[in-house]
C-alpha cells in the first residue's frame, strides 16, 4: 500500500498554483528584475563576475533539495535541473574568486515551502535567455562562462511546462498553499539581499524591495 504524505491529495479540479504563485510574487519579482538590471552586471566581466557570486550563493543555498526524495518524487528528473556545478565552473571559466560555501537555507524544511522555493530557480532558469544574450556580448556562451544560462536539451519551454505541470499536479491544504507561497517571497528576498549586498554594499542607489 502505497504512504500519501499528509500535505499531499490527488487533485481533481482544475487549478494552476504556478500561476497563482506567479501572481502572489508579481510586483516582488518585478523589482528585483529592476534591481538586477540597473546593477549593470553585464557591463564587464568583473561585474559579471559579481553576477556568477549571486548566482553561485543562492543555488548553493537550496541545492540540497535538488537531492530531496520527498522533492524528488513530484518533480521529474529534479537532480538534472542543478545549476550549481555549471555556475562553479563558469567562474572557473573566468578566473574569478570563488565564494566560500554559504550555509544551506535551513528554514527549508518542508516540502511546501521547499516546492516555492524551486518555483524561483526554475522561472529563473526560463527567463535566461535573454541573460545569454547579453553574456554574449562579453565572448561567453553556453560552453563558456555562462554555462548555467544555457537551455535543457528539451528546451526552455517544455521543461518549464514539466515543471510546472508536477507543481500543479498535486493538491495542498491551505495552510501548506501558504507555505509555498511563503517559500517564493523568501527566494526572492533571499537573491535580493545577495544582489544588494554585492552590487550595492554601501546602499547608494539600491532601489527599496519590500517582501
Amino acid at each position: 500500500m502505497t504512504t500519501v504524505e499528509p500535505w499531499v491529495r490527488e487533485k481533481t479540479e482544475i487549478t494552476s498554483r504556478a500561476k497563482r504563485l506567479k501572481a502572489a510574487t508579481h510586483d516582488t519579482h518585478d523589482r528585483l528584475d529592476r534591481k538586477i538590471m540597473a546593477a549593470d552586471p553585464f557591463a564587464s566581466i568583473e561585474r559579471y563576475g559579481w553576477f556568477l557570486d549571486v548566482q553561485y550563493r543562492f543555488h548553493h543555498g537550496i541545492d540540497p533539495l535538488y537531492r530531496n526524495h520527498d522533492l524528488a518524487a513530484i518533480i521529474p528528473d529534479l537532480e538534472s535541473r542543478r545549476r550549481l556545478d555549471l555556475i562553479r565552473q563558469d567562474l572557473l571559466d573566468i578566473e574569478a574568486p570563488m565564494p566560500a560555501p554559504p550555509a544551506s537555507e535551513d528554514d527549508l524544511i518542508d516540502v511546501p515551502n521547499s516546492l516555492g522555493w524551486l518555483y524561483v530557480a526554475e522561472g529563473s532558469n526560463l527567463g535566461a535567455a535573454f541573460l545569454l544574450k547579453e553574456a554574449a556580448r562579453l565572448g561567453l556562451s553556453e560552453n563558456f562562462g555562462a554555462r548555467h544560462l544555457a537551455a535543457a536539451p528539451e528546451g526552455r519551454g517544455l521543461q518549464w511546462r514539466t515543471f510546472t505541470a508536477a507543481l500543479d499536479r498535486i493538491d495542498l491544504s491551505e495552510e501548506a498553499e501558504e507555505r509555498a507561497i511563503e517559500g517564493a517571497g523568501q527566494a526572492f528576498a533571499r537573491v535580493n539581499q545577495l544582489v544588494a549586498d554585492r552590487f550595492y554594499p554601501d546602499g547608494e542607489a539600491a532601489p527599496r524591495a519590500d517582501f
